[in-house]
């Protein structure tokens, strides 16, 4: 069965950068759109930014304008930086993928990435 791989949680510095990378197989990464959620202590899951798998990219909010998800085609991996690292910015990250082909649908989801900000 596919499935994504994260790295590079851990710990951030306030002000400073966060980046991440999600690795997948070719055949879920040239089907599908993929991008990232978080989940901060005692609040829900909220979306981060996605892409589709035509490239079509939309952001949250919060994370307009200092937020940017690479992608690497031959590698099949997504690739997070986001920049004015805030201590709010901290929980646990999840990579997605949703796989379309041939009138079929599939999520895809990372195992978590623990991300710390501190002072």
């Amino acid at each position: 069965q596919g499935q994504l791989l994260e790295s590079g949680g851990g710990l951030a510095q306030a002000g400073g950068s966060l980046n991440l990378s999600c690795a997948t197989s070719a055949s879920i990464f040239q089907y599908s759109g993929m991008g990232w959620y978080r989940q901060a202590p005692g609040k829900q899951r909220e979306f981060v930014a996605r892409f589709t798998k035509y490239g079509v990219t939309r952001y949250s909010d919060s994370v307009k304008g200092h937020f940017t998800i690479p992608r690497d085609n031959a590698k099949s991996t997504v690739y997070q930086h986001k920049g004015s690292m805030k201590l709010e910015d901290a929980g646990v990250y999840y990579c997605n993928a949703n796989r379309t082909k041939d009138g079929d649908e599939h999520d895809y989801w990372g195992q978590g990435a623990q991300v710390t900000v501190t002072l």
